[in-house]
C-alpha cells in the first residue's frame, strides 16, 4: 500500500477516506486489511509475494485469504501451482457489502423496535443531571398522578414540567424539602406548579411516582448538589409504585405543612385517578358546592360490576388539611344512593363497598 508524505499513519492514499478504519468496521483484522490492500495493489500475486509486501508470514497469508475469500474480497486460485490470490474488483466488493448491510436492516429494525418499547424495571443513576432528566421525562409522560418530594432551591429544574402536568389535568402532589420559611410570594413565583404543595424543613429523599407505576428515589444530597457520589434508582414496576406512594402519603405528606392548594377544578369532570376525584370533591364541598358522583366500578365483596350515582355526603381523606382518614392511605367517598350510604374507594379498595374505576363529579344529580 502506498501513502503520501502528508497522509496520517494507517490512512490509504484515497484523499480523506480512512480505508483501514472502514474495513475494520466490516470486521477485518489489521493483518487481513494489510493483506487485502497489498493484493489490491498487486491485482494478483503469490502468497510469498503478498507475505513479503505485507510484512506477514506466508502461512498467515493463506489463512487470511481464506477468510477474505469467504467474505467476497478475494479469489484464491488453488488450481494452479503455485497458488495465487486475486483481489476481486472493488465495485463488486462494495456492492456485496452494501447488499449485506441492507439485508440486515429488517432484522435490526425489528430488534430495535422491541428494545425501544421494552423498559428495564430498574436503572441505577449516578449523576444529578441524569436523575433530573429522568424525573422531568417521567413527569412529562404522566396522565393521572404525580407525587414528588424535591428541594425548594432546585424547583426551577422541574417547575415547567410540573406546571404542564397540572395543565393536562394530572393530580400533582408536591412536597418541597429544606424549607426554613415558606414565603407568601411562592404562588406568584410558581403559579400552577402543583395541585397541592406542602413543605418540610428537613432534608428527605427525592421520591417520585408517576401514575403509580414509574418513578425514582434519590438521596437528598444527590439532587441538592453536583458530584455527591450518591446513586439514585429509577424504576418502572407496577408493584413498586404503590409502595412508594404509600410511603410518600403515609409517612412524609402528613408530617409536612400545607402551603398551597389549587382552586377547585370546573365540574363536571371525570377522573380515573380516585385520589384526584377525592381531592376535587373535598375542595368543592369546602366551597359550599353540593357535589354528586357517578361511579363505575365493582362491588368489593362479589366483584360484580356496578354503576351508581349519588350525592357525596362524606369524605375521608388525607390530601388536604385537616385530614380525617382513619389510616394514612385511606381515601373514601360516601354517596347517598336512594337514602343509603354507599362507600367508594379507589384501586385495591377493601374496606369500602365499591372499588371505583372511574368517577364523574358534578354539582347536580342527573
Amino acid at each position: 500500500m502506498t501513502t503520501g508524505p502528508d497522509d496520517p499513519p494507517g490512512a490509504a492514499a484515497t484523499g480523506d477516506v480512512d480505508v483501514e478504519g472502514l474495513l475494520q468496521r466490516f470486521g477485518l483484522s489489521d493483518k487481513e486489511i494489510d493483506t487485502y490492500l497489498t493484493l489490491l495493489e498487486h491485482g494478483e500475486a503469490k502468497a510469498s509475494t503478498v507475505a513479503e509486501a505485507a510484512g506477514v508470514s506466508k502461512r498467515y497469508v493463506y489463512s487470511a485469504s481464506e477468510e477474505l475469500e469467504a467474505r467476497g474480497f478475494v479469489t484464491v486460485n488453488d488450481h494452479v501451482t503455485p497458488t495465487t490470490i486475486r483481489a476481486n474488483p472493488p465495485g463488486e466488493v462494495v456492492d456485496r457489502l452494501a447488499n449485506d448491510a441492507q439485508s440486515m436492516r429488517p432484522a435490526l429494525e425489528a430488534r430495535f423496535s422491541r428494545a425501544e418499547t421494552a423498559t428495564e424495571p430498574f436503572e441505577v443513576v449516578k449523576s444529578r443531571v441524569t436523575v433530573v432528566k429522568r424525573i422531568r421525562r417521567a413527569v412529562g409522560e404522566a396522565t393521572e398522578e404525580v407525587t414528588l418530594s424535591f428541594p425548594l432551591d432546585r424547583l426551577d429544574d422541574v417547575a415547567a414540567d410540573l406546571r404542564a402536568a397540572v395543565d393536562r389535568g394530572v393530580l400533582v402532589l408536591l412536597l418541597l424539602t429544606g424549607v426554613d420559611e415558606f414565603t407568601a410570594d411562592f404562588e406568584e413565583q410558581y403559579p400552577g406548579v402543583a395541585t397541592a404543595v406542602r413543605t418540610w424543613g428537613q432534608p428527605m429523599p427525592s421520591m417520585l411516582t408517576v401514575d403509580g407505576r414509574t418513578g425514582a428515589v434519590a438521596p437528598a444530597e444527590m439532587v441538592a448538589r453536583t458530584n455527591s457520589g450518591a446513586q439514585a434508582i429509577v424504576f418502572s414496576q407496577q408493584q413498586l409504585g404503590p409502595v412508594i406512594v404509600g410511603s410518600f402519603l403515609g409517612n412524609y405528606w402528613p408530617a409536612a405543612a400545607e402551603a398551597m392548594l389549587s382552586d377547585p377544578a370546573p365540574l363536571p369532570a371525570t377522573y380515573t385517578n380516585f385520589r384526584h376525584a377525592v381531592l376535587q370533591a373535598e375542595l368543592h364541598r369546602r366551597s359550599a358546592d353540593t357535589v354528586a358522583a357517578h361511579v363505575t366500578g365493582r362491588r368489593t365483596d362479589t366483584g360484580e360490576p356496578v354503576e351508581l350515582t349519588g350525592e357525596v355526603v362524606e369524605i375521608r381523606q388525607g390530601l388536604v388539611e385537616p385530614a380525617n382518614n382513619e389510616f394514612p392511605v385511606q381515601h373514601t367517598l360516601t354517596l347517598d344512593v336512594d337514602g343509603e350510604g354507599v362507600t367508594v374507594g379507589g384501586k385495591g379498595a377493601f374496606v369500602e363497598d365499591i372499588e371505583a374505576d372511574e368517577v364523574e363529579l358534578t354539582t347536580t344529580i342527573a
